[in-house]
């Protein structure tokens, strides 16, 4: 005789038997028990859940042959349940979908509908992967299916339900089978594996159900598989050596090694699962549900619920979890799970496992928001302390000192903002300008300052005459007051830096590039202005607008009109510009600001405190 597998074998055959499919079974007997029986039935899902097998136990339940009318509970024992069973009955047909897919086989089974059966009480068609069918056979199939002789039942079963048309759909009864939960899988192979007298490990059954992802039929082959590998008993280590996935007890030590931040561990043992030939991508699937569960068991008081586990291995997942924080958990589960595609779609899943472990092994440690709170809680006060003791002796101060707040120099020290100027630190005098002795011919009309910049009269001055200094530049690169200082005495430069005031008030986009030119010589006579050799400026300097724009700013200015030249060299590279000396200022205001927050004391405290470091530092004017 030949070998029967176990699937088949141990097919269930009544609706007490049918294993994790109780709203299907309970809803079906009642139907019957009611006399609500429907002309037809379309059982939809995963494979391997169940589908054909109760398709065949309410063809039982419709036809036992014990009692005058259908039942909830077939025999079993009477011919008609015998030979649903073996697929023999005349009356009970089942049909592939696959192949009996066309207008001539649906016109043919509609031929055969008017006869009645021949000996049980239902004729009955069974059509597995109904979905298969063509467009044109379910519309021969529509009228058939909504008004079917009396005595002809449906029962349509298929794992794509989506590809049938919707009025198909609205004609039957629609029932979606669930996939099996672990522990009801678990549960059916000790129950066979007792009935064949074959000794088991939990941890091989637990395997075994985590590798059938739902479906009792895969589990049942994959039990076949192992049991012919060692059909004595069921070891952990056979199955998990058979099926090439990694046991519980390696996904225990990986995830330990993880949480510990053990990065070699962690490339030993995926090194150790590969040379042995197990499934990397498995491994990373089983091990993103492991870490998925010690979060469940971290946040939850009774994960039982949502674990779909055996009870030794919810002891160990809850024992393992308990070595790290919530925050942690999450963390790893996060980054694991956005590495996990690479590691299954990826050319090298072993080297993508290898480096998605080690940076999640060698991620920095967490510090609680409570613990942050501490410290800062810590500053104010020792701030406050400071402020309030400051302000108890600064007798000497007078009254235009301004007290810092706590939580102003928290601020101030925990952000990246610009640095603030020390309580009391000497700041630079504002440069003074001194006032001329000379009478000053007729002030023109006032100049309207650029954003940032103070308003000023704009006087005619003869050539040799000394300017003060003021601010000037390109918007964004303004020279400000005092920056002239290195080039006292320098009048072309006073003189250079007084005409860009007035042409930035009608042309800014033109006093931004005659900032980078070199006033060789500024007066009524003559203007002569030198370029870098080469420079983006050059064109635009010997430009006739920049010329007759010049020409209208000087004569203005002096009361003539000055001969206009331009130089380009490269010797000028080196030449002092405005432009440079807005630049060089800035610099040295950054360096300084630098350097007092650095020296800050309260700076100090603060990263002290907060074990922080300075970033950035930046004047408050940019």
């Amino acid at each position: 005789m030949s070998y029967v597998v176990l699937a088949r074998k141990w097919r269930p055959q009544s609706f007490a038997d049918l294993v994790g499919q109780e709203h299907v079974s309970r809803t079906l007997q009642n139907a019957i028990e009611s006399g609500r029986i429907a002309h037809a039935f379309l059982f939809t899902g995963v494979r391997g859940v169940g589908k054909t097998t109760s398709a065949r136990i309410l063809a039982k339940a419709l036809n036992c042959l014990r009692d005058s009318g259908p039942t909830g509970e077939p025999c079993l024992a009477c011919a008609a349940c015998k030979e649903i069973a073996a697929g023999s009955d005349l009356d009970v047909q089942e049909i592939d979908g696959a192949s009996y897919n066309g207008v001539d086989e649906i016109r043919a089974l509609q031929d055969a509908l008017p006869y009645r059966p021949a000996r049980d009480r239902y004729k009955i068609f069974i059509i597995d992967e109904v979905h298969m069918l063509s467009g044109p056979a379910w519309n021969a199939f529509l009228k058939t299916l909504e008004e079917p002789p009396p005595h002809v039942k449906f029962i349509f079963a298929t794992t794509e339900s989506h590809k049938i048309p919707i009025t198909i759909l609205s004609r039957v009864q629609r029932f979606d089978f669930r996939m099996i939960s672990l522990s009801l899988i678990v549960e059916r192979l000790r129950y066979v594996l007792s009935q064949e007298k074959i000794e088991a490990e939990d941890a091989a059954l637990s395997i075994l159900a985590r590798e059938a992802a739902g479906s009792m039929r895969d589990a049942m082959s994959l039990l076949d598989q192992v049991l012919a590998y060692n059909a004595q008993a069921l070891r952990a280590d056979d199955v998990a050596k058979v099926l090439g996935v990694a046991s519980h007890q390696v996904l225990y030590s990986l995830a330990g090694d993880l949480l510990l931040g053990n990065a070699e561990g962690c490339v030993r043992a995926v090194t150790e699962l590969s040379n042995q030939g197990f499934n990397i991508a498995s491994v990373a699937r089983d091990l993103l549900s492991l870490l998925r569960d010690m979060v469940i068991c971290k946040v939850c008081d009774k994960p039982q619920d949502l674990l779909d586990l055996p009870d030794q291995e919810q002891k160990d997942v809850q024992q393992l979890s308990s070595q790290a924080q919530a925050d942690d958990l999450v963390r790893l589960h996060q980054g694991f799970s956005r590495g996990f595609d690479d590691v299954l779609r990826g050319g090298q899943p072993r080297a993508a496992l290898e480096m998605l472990l080690i940076r999640l092994a060698r991620r920095p440690a967490l510090i609680p928001i409570e613990e942050w709170m501490s410290r800062l809680s810590a500053l104010e006060h020792r701030l406050g302390s400071g402020a309030s003791s400051a302000g108890g002796s600064g007798g000497g101060t007078g009254g235009g000192a301004q007290q810092v707040t706590p939580r102003a120099a928290v601020a101030a020290a925990s952000s990246p903002a610009p640095a603030r100027r020390a309580e009391g630190a000497q700041q630079p005098a504002p440069p003074q300008t001194a006032p001329s002795t000379q009478s000053m011919p007729s002030a023109q009309p006032m100049s309207s300052a650029q954003p940032g910049q103070p308003t000023q009269p704009v006087r005619a001055m003869q050539p040799t005459q000394p300017m003060p200094a003021t601010q000037n530049g390109a918007k964004g690169a303004a020279v400000p007051a005092g920056a002239m200082g290195s080039a006292s005495g320098n009048s072309n430069l006073e003189l250079w830096s007084t005409l860009l005031d007035q042409i930035r008030e009608g042309r800014p986009e033109l006093a931004s590039v005659l900032q980078h030119v070199v006033p060789l010589r500024i007066d009524a006579q003559e203007m002569q202005l030198g370029i870098e050799k080469g420079s983006v400026f050059e064109q635009k300097l010997n430009s006739s607008e920049v010329h007759q724009l010049l020409k209208k700013v000087a004569t203005a200015h002096f009361n003539s009109t000055p001969k206009i030249s331009v130089q380009a060299s490269a010797a000028l590279a080196g030449e002092q510009t405005l432009a440079a000396m807005a630049a060089d200022a800035r610099a040295a205001r950054k360096q300084a600001a630098t350097e007092r927050a650095q020296q800050h004391p309260k700076v100090l405290e603060a990263i002290e405190i907060l074990g922080g470091r300075i970033k950035e530092v930046r004047p408050a004017e940019d």
